[in-house]
């Protein structure tokens, strides 16, 4: 196939597939983090201590690590487009039924049980791009579509905030209890419209036609004979290769920032003295940034070949950020400089997550990326929990990002420590060049 018409294709398949995918992980986003906001008024009503919410937001996690890998599995035998909607109609009932918390345990619970339904969700989209895009083209798709992360944050602060204001009282019920209704519910409508719009492969896309369908087989096909080693395939082999296990520290350390950051930023602003729609407006500005950066960053991953430093060097660039927000002068200063961490970590995430398909095919695939996953999300647990904890024990946030700043710096380290193991994949205008 020509280049052009092979930028055609890809194109084509980005537009139809990406869009859709962005919406579902925004959704998916925002129900995981929607607590961070709730807590302005929730905690009160409830009885939940610093302590106690950072506890419970981040048990949402422990239920991902022990369902994630077996939920990829899962999907990779029966196909992404069932379990996929499995996975949002059950998350999105279990965030909406949040609504109806009584006390800190039924709080708990229900995080646990949110993290579990949610469990395989990003490891099976990482592995449905891998169906879809050559390895040349893999860090643009994987960023655009993982900048949903951040758009989430940008769209849902704002809104989130409006809607603990407006709703309060509506029918009885607290602006935090519809918070978790209106942002639960379109999950579940967009999961059955998966079984309408995700097909399970190029193979079974009935917009696509036999010549698209062999030109996607073919570059694939490329990029198994192009490895340096044949790719793990057998489910036991790949949960126990060391380079998997490094991933997931590597995506651990970079997941405590994440989540340290995203689900306490709302109170650190609402501790500055903004209203709670002024917060909104305020953190959703680091978000937009970020989101942009992602894609900037992704794309020029694919076009130089290179994937470790491009994890390494904006996990540094964030705990650099974390770090000064510390020194800073004043608060505008500081929050300035949180901006830059989170950038920072939202540009690592597309580069990363082409790094285990270099190694890993099948069913290690599934089972491999939902255990870097798993383990790194564990992070999602340590950094709210330590962040909540240093905050109850000291009455400040300062210790808190230390906490955070090291474990993005020591994310860098461990990435560059492994960059033997990924020597540069062919940048995309290279690996056009080979295909003609």
């Amino acid at each position: 196939m020509p280049d052009a018409d092979r930028e055609a294709l890809y194109r084509k398949v980005s537009l139809r597939l990406i869009p859709f995918m962005i919406l579902l992980y925004l959704v998916s986003f925002l129900d995981r983090v929607n607590v961070g906001f709730a807590a302005l008024t929730m905690n009160a009503d409830l009885g939940i201590s610093p302590y106690v919410f950072g506890w419970g937001a981040g048990v949402f996690f422990f239920g991902y690590f022990l369902f994630e890998v077996p939920s990829n599995v899962i999907l990779e035998k029966v196909g992404a487009r069932l379990w996929i909607c499995r996975i949002m109609v059950t998350w999105g009932l279990i965030s909406a039924a949040m609504a109806f918390v009584q006390g800190i345990w039924g709080y708990t619970v229900l995080r646990f049980l949110l993290g579990a339904a949610e469990a395989g969700f990003l490891p099976g989209m990482i592995l449905y791009l891998t169906y879809w895009f050559p390895a040349a083209r893999r860090a643009r798709f994987v960023a655009l579509f993982m900048a949903a992360v951040p758009l989430a944050s940008a769209i849902g602060a704002p809104v989130s905030g409006l809607i603990l204001d407006a709703t309060h009282l509506w029918f009885g019920l607290k602006g935090w209890q519809w918070l978790f209704i209106i942002e639960g519910l379109p999950a579940c409508l967009l999961g059955l419209l998966v079984l309408a719009w995700l097909p399970d492969g190029p193979a079974k896309a009935p917009w696509l036609d036999d010549t698209e369908r062999a030109a996607i087989a073919a570059d694939l096909a490329r990029d198994r004979a192009a490895a340096t080693h044949p790719p793990l395939h057998e489910l036991w082999p790949a949960l126990a290769d060391p380079r998997v296990i490094l991933l997931g520290v590597v995506y651990f350390g970079i997941v405590i920032g994440l989540y340290g950051i995203g689900l306490w930023l709302p109170q650190i602003v609402k501790g500055m003295g903004f209203s709670t729609v002024q917060t909104g407006w305020i953190i959703a500005l680091p978000y937009l940034v970020s989101a942009g950066a992602m894609l900037v960053w992704g794309r020029h991953s694919d076009r130089t070949g290179e994937r470790v430093l491009h994890v390494a060097l904006p996990a540094l660039v964030s705990a650099i950020g974390f770090a000064a927000s510390i020194a800073a002068s004043s608060n505008v200063v500081s929050l300035v400089f949180l901006g830059v961490a989170a950038v920072g970590i939202y540009a690592t995430l597309g580069p990363f997550w082409t790094l285990p398909p270099v190694f890993l095919g099948g069913t290690a695939a599934a089972g491999g990326i939902a255990l870097i996953n798993s383990i790194g999300n564990l992070g999602g647990f340590v950094g709210p929990y330590a962040v909540g904890w240093i905050r109850e024990s000291t009455g400040s946030f300062t210790a808190g990002m230390a906490l955070l700043a090291a474990s993005l710096a020591a994310a860098a380290a461990i990435a560059l420590l492994m960059a033997r193991h990924f020597r540069a994949a062919p940048s995309t205008s290279a690996r056009e060049r080979s295909a003609g």
